[in-house]
């Protein structure tokens, strides 16, 4: 694979920039999304958004796969560190949002996907991110965001039809289908492209000039897709208010055991390099790919549900910012050592 390609230096900085503004203005943007989709949703006929679910669905998966490097799960892998991340993640967490999802929402199945599908998607781009500015083990980390996304598309089948089966009227095979065209395909064609990319401009123009933008352009088919979700549901909120609140306490109370869970795993058995890989590689979940499979699966019933994964953005995007600063704090020991950059992934 070439990798003498000189990066071309100014050139896409402006674009750069733009990416990074989006990304950092996520908590500011998400309510402006939804306050955008709520009127829109209000004045007027709305049917029509339903076909854009699809296209903005791959908006926001398919640059995330482009940017994604599958060959880096078969280095050297930290066995036990990834034997308790998948455990919390598939084995753990999901029962956690079950409980959750039954305590809160007895009366609404669809409201108990939506807080089921946020719990069984783990690891995003935000993982490797926060466990870079953490110094925590940052190329465990990007496993761990591969093997997340496998395993998620392999577990929301089993777990939506052994949990959800009875109360919502949804065969598996909706289920593997969506999960066919909203993780399967994407990822194909992502390293399709990834690899057609490479070969043109070669790997350091690659990471200097076109993966940067891929998260924005992620980012903007997020607030895309939550706007959709909100002007499909609006007259309902409208309605019942109230369901703001109701979709909220869940969601940061499925947080908050999650944060708790993980940082006592970390600190009994790991060091703070891998401790911090694990908290973020089980907190943080892929809330893009779990938006577009819940919308993709309900249509204009998940209105209601997105905004569950609506709050996860807001919650675990300031989560991780304070967990940054407590981590040392929180695992029990200070820093000995600077750990392991993101530049060695």
């Amino acid at each position: 694979m070439a990798t003498t390609t000189q990066v071309k230096p100014g050139r896409p900085a402006g674009l750069i920039q733009l990416s990074t503004l989006i990304q950092d203005r996520l908590v500011v943007l998400l309510p402006l999304a939804m306050a955008f989709g709520f009127i829109v949703g209000l004045t007027g006929n709305v049917s029509a958004l339903k076909g854009a679910v699809l296209p903005l669905t791959f908006m926001l998966v398919l640059p995330m796969m482009v940017g994604m490097d599958i060959r880096k799960l078969f280095g050297k892998i930290d066995l036990r560190l990834h034997g308790a991340t998948l455990a919390l993640n598939f084995l753990v967490i999901p029962f956690v949002a079950f409980g959750l999802g039954l305590l809160a929402f007895p009366d609404s199945a669809w409201l108990r996907l939506g807080l089921l599908l946020a719990a069984l998607l783990p690891t995003s781009g935000m993982t490797v991110s926060w466990t870079g500015m953490s110094k925590g083990n940052v190329p465990e980390a990007v496993r761990m965001t591969i093997a997340g996304l496998i395993g998620g598309a392999l577990s929301v089948p089993i777990y939506v039809s052994a949990f959800l089966g009875k109360a919502i009227d949804l065969p598996a095979s909706v289920v593997v289908t969506q999960i066919a065209v909203i993780v399967v395909l994407p990822l194909v064609m992502g390293f399709i492209l990834r690899t057609i990319i490479l070969r043109n401009i070669g790997e350091a123009r690659f990471m200097g000039e076109v993966k940067p933008l891929l998260p924005g352009i992620s980012t903007l088919g997020v607030l895309a897709l939550v706007a959709v979700a909100i002007a499909l549901k609006a007259r309902g909120i409208l309605s019942d208010p109230g369901m703001l609140w109701t979709s909220f306490w869940p969601t940061f109370l499925l947080y908050a055991i999650n944060f708790a869970l993980s940082s006592l795993v970390g600190r009994r058995f790991f060091k703070l390099p891998e401790a911090k890989a694990l908290v973020f590689g089980t907190v943080l979940r892929n809330l893009s790919i779990a938006l577009a499979l819940l919308m993709g699966i309900t249509g204009s019933q998940g209105g209601e549900a997105a905004l569950i994964v609506t709050w996860g953005f807001v919650i675990q995007v300031q989560g991780a910012a304070w967990y940054v600063r407590f981590a040392e704090r929180i695992l029990g020991r200070q820093a000995a050592s600077a750990g392991i950059t993101e530049a060695e992934a």
